[in-house]
């Protein structure tokens, strides 16, 4: 079993910044590749980044690209998310995925485990 952890959310000022903490553990087989989604109420779930293991590669999702930066570290089995610059549309639950085939990819279907969710709230 793999279990998926998220933590960090929490209610930030526009314009500040958090940082998003997502632990892997169980028969995670090296997490080959975790990514964040986000879901606001009413939305679909939104491609917000992913990190593949080999090589360290990331891609953001548009809205979110020069200001999240996801990064990992291998030895925990973490990955974060740094939020500078959070707007109000930045408000939403924020999901950890896990991806055991490594494609890291922008729908978040293929991914096999998740986290529970951590709520991010930027206010105006």
């Amino acid at each position: 079993q793999v279990q998926v952890v998220e933590s960090g959310g929490g209610l930030v000022q526009a314009g500040g910044s958090l940082r998003l903490s997502c632990a892997a553990s169980g028969r995670t087989l090296g997490w080959p590749a975790m990514g964040w989604f986000r879901q606001a109420p009413g939305k679909e779930r939104e491609f917000v980044a992913t990190i593949i293991r080999t090589g360290g590669y990331t891609y953001y999702g548009d809205s979110v690209k020069g200001r999240f930066t996801i990064s990992r570290d291998n030895a925990k089995n973490t990955i974060y998310l740094q939020m500078n610059s959070l707007k109000p549309e930045d408000t939403a639950v924020y999901y950890c995925g896990l991806d055991q085939e490594g494609v890291g990819g922008t729908n978040w279907r293929p991914y096999d485990y998740w986290g529970q969710g951590t709520q991010v709230t930027v206010s105006s």
